[in-house]
Parts: structure tokens; C-alpha cells; sequence
């Protein structure tokens, strides 16, 4: 006698909501899910909470409620860390995206090699503070090789690390310099998902290649584009470890970023709660940047549909 349809017996086994490919999938995302409960949410969770005290490490967290915050409101070096990482973002950001656009589009149409390709990543490879003693040295006042090439050439040394007006965008190119290829291949693989017949047409259309670059290319890349620069500004907000092993955040604050004033409220003065409380408002000053560029960039939208 045939089954009903819809009866118990015509389910197929372990199909349910919590059946066995459920069980399985929890399986292979537990690593991951404990990672990220043990070294991502729980320390947000515990810094949100220290933000409203007052802790050292010698002591027990004190409640203070929202006085960190306000005595934020009246730091003159706060702000002065917030402007400063705000300029090295803009450079850092303005330039980089600039110029691994160029390099993914020689990729693209000039450089076919697979080594040229992999070269341009070298640098990525490298760690943040060897890259930043490599310009250390290459730029010292005295002995760096490029003050050398500019005396030579019988102009004025620049003290690239030493002046205000120049550390923080040293900084910036340094970041450029080792991040650019990295964000390249990103653009690249971008350009690889653009059909190659909307290219075709254009040529037959006659279109010029400043016309396909803004009509065709620049709107189909938009996502990528916008990925790029979500991921690059919270990587940028966050720069440390060049300006600790270069400038110490001198000359007179002049490249004290907001992440290296965190460090030093916490591990310098033993104070945990103020140091929480600025690294709450860096979390919602990157959580906003990142919403806005997704909102009004519509990164989340593509115009291949």
C-alpha cells in the first residue's frame, strides 16, 4: 500500500531544522565561533564594561559611569590623536587606492606575468615594523640613502621623521608602499569579473579609453571598490607599530595616533578604564565610516545584474 504524501515516513532522514547536516555544520563552525567568542566578542564585551570604570591593573575595576567619556570630551591630546589619524588616513587612503587601481589595470592589460604579479605582493609579505625600520634607516637625516640622493642632487635634507610637517605623511607612504600591491590584487580579481565582451562592444562603438574606464569599468567595480576601502580605512585607523618603532608619536605629538594613545594610557599609565573609553569611541567612529560607505557607495549592490 503507498504511503501518504506528507506523513513522517516520507521525510527523509536527518532533514530537519536541527537534523544531522545541522549538527554537522555546527561542527565545522565551532573552531571558528569559539575563536571568535573567546578573542572577540568577550574582550569587546569586558572593554565596553572597563570604559565605565576606573582600573588599573593592580585593582578592581571601580564604577564610575560615564566620567571617562567626559574627561575624553575636555583632552586636548585626544583630539589631537583623532586629527592626526584622521590626516594619515586621508593620505594613506587617497593614495593607495590611487595607485593600486593603476597597478590592478596594468595587471590587467600590460603585466600578463605571473612573477611580475607575485612580486608586486613582496612587500606585503613583509612585517609592519621591519618595513618601517627599512624607511627608517633609508630616510634617516643623516646616513638614509635617499637624503643622500637628495644632497647629491644639491638640495636641502628633509627630516622626514624629525619635522611635524612631514611625519605623518611618511608615515602614510610607508603604509602606501607595503599595502598597494595587496589591495592591487583585490582591484585585480575585481577586473577579472567583468565581462569581456562589454569591452568588445565598446570598441566597436568607438568609445575611447577613458569612456570604457568611467562607463564600463569604474561603475562594474564599485563593490570591489568599496570593499578596498572599507577594509583599508579600518586598517588605517588602526596604525601602531610603525609610528612605535619610528617617531614614538613625536616630534610633539605629531604622529601620536589614536591607537598609539590608547597603548599608552593602558600600558604606560595603568590606566584601563580611560584607555577602554577610547577605544569604545574608536570602534563606533569605525563601525559609522564603515556604514556610511556602505550605505551611500552601495557596495552591497552590483550593476553586472
Amino acid at each position: 500500500m503507498p504511503r501518504r504524501a506528507g506523513t513522517a515516513a516520507s521525510t527523509p532522514r536527518g532533514s530537519g531544522l536541527f537534523g544531522g547536516d545541522f549538527k554537522v555544520a555546527l561542527l565545522f563552525i565551532a573552531p571558528a565561533m569559539i575563536g571568535f567568542i573567546a578573542f572577540f566578542l568577550v574582550p569587546t564585551i569586558r572593554g565596553v564594561y572597563l570604559s565605565f570604570t576606573e582600573y588599573s591593573i593592580l585593582g578592581d575595576p571601580e564604577w564610575i559611569g560615564g566620567k571617562n567619556y567626559a574627561a575624553l570630551a575636555k583632552d586636548p591630546l585626544f583630539w589631537n590623536a583623532l586629527g592626526v589619524t584622521a590626516q594619515y588616513v586621508v593620505i594613506n587612503i587617497a593614495l593607495q587606492t590611487v595607485l593600486a587601481l593603476g597597478i590592478a589595470l596594468l595587471m590587467d592589460r600590460v603585466a600578463k606575468s605571473t612573477l611580475i604579479r607575485g612580486t608586486l605582493l613582496l612587500p606585503y609579505l613583509m612585517s609592519n615594523v621591519i618595513a618601517a625600520l627599512l624607511w627608517f634607516w633609508m630616510l634617516d637625516y643623516q646616513i638614509g640613502i635617499v637624503n643622500q640622493l637628495i644632497d647629491g642632487l644639491g638640495l636641502p635634507r628633509v627630516a622626514f621623521f624629525g619635522s611635524e610637517e612631514w611625519a605623518i605623511p611618511t608615515q602614510a607612504l610607508i603604509n602606501t608602499w607595503r599595502h598597494m600591491g595587496y589591495t592591487a590584487l583585490l582591484i585585480f580579481a575585481g577586473l577579472q569579473a567583468i565581462p569581456r565582451h562589454l569591452y568588445e562592444v565598446a570598441d566597436l562603438d568607438g568609445a575611447s579609453p577613458v569612456q570604457t574606464f568611467t562607463r564600463i569599468t569604474l561603475p562594474l567595480l564599485r563593490p570591489v571598490l568599496v570593499l578596498v576601502l572599507v577594509v583599508t580605512v579600518i586598517g588605517s585607523f588602526q596604525v601602531f607599530d610603525t609610528v612605535a618603532v619610528t617617531t614614538a608619536g613625536g616630534p610633539v605629538n605629531a604622529t601620536r595616533v589614536i591607537q598609539y594613545y590608547i597603548v599608552q594610557k593602558a600600558f604606560t599609565e595603568s590606566d584601563f578604564g580611560y584607555a577602554s573609553a577610547i577605544a569604545v569611541i574608536l570602534f563606533l567612529i569605525l563601525a559609522l565610516v564603515a556604514f556610511i560607505q556602505m550605505k551611500f557607495l552601495r557596495g552591497n549592490e552590483s550593476d553586472l545584474d
